[in-house]
């Protein structure tokens, strides 16, 4: 199809061409890549497809540019067509995007390993705070429960002697009136 001017066609001989050869008539023509939604957009104006037409042939034209072998993405949604590079020339004609942030993320990363570090030696440290707090405080824990066995010791001895003291339900009755009274 080299050479070939486009506009010499007839519609009919436009219908039976496939995308791929449209595709590589007009990059011929333009001498230059193209971004894909142009490629496309020249394509159906080319064919006189309605909008819709045009999108459900879409996809089938994107698989048909990635396998065909005369075509070569560029980067960045751009396509050429493959004669255009030398082998060896390819890697530099391709347009690379914008440089991504992996270096920043790799630094992050090993700032937040770090960071994850100094977070576990402190969740270390704080662990061995409260061993001691709870040490201390089972030592407290300790003390107080013999205090209260003692004043258990001291209470029950208490009683025992208040049991001379007791008070028949009679007399509990008339001080209850009594201070009812009051």
């Amino acid at each position: 199809m080299q050479g070939l001017k486009l506009e010499q066609l007839s519609m009919d001989e436009r219908k039976e061409m496939s995308f791929i050869e449209i595709a590589q008539s007009i990059l011929e023509e333009k001498k230059q890549g193209m971004p894909f939604q142009e490629l496309t957009a020249e394509i159906g104006k080319f064919l006189e497809l309605s909008d819709e037409e045009l999108r459900s042939r879409m996809l089938q034209f994107y698989t048909d540019l990635n396998v065909d072998g005369s075509f070569l993405a560029l980067g960045e949604n751009q396509w050429g067509l493959r004669e255009w590079y030398p082998f060896d020339q390819v890697d530099e004609e391709i347009i690379t995007p914008a440089p991504t942030k992996k270096k920043k993320k790799k630094a992050k990363a090993a700032l937040e390993d770090d960071e994850l570090l100094l977070d576990i030696e402190e969740e270390e440290l704080d662990f061995e705070d409260e061993l001691d707090d709870d040490l201390e405080e089972d030592e407290s824990l300790e003390a107080l429960r013999e205090e209260e066995a003692d004043f258990n010791d001291e209470d029950e001895e208490l009683l025992d002697e208040d049991e001379d003291y007791d008070l028949d339900d009679d007399e509990l009755d008339l001080e209850e009136e009594e201070e009812e009274e009051e």
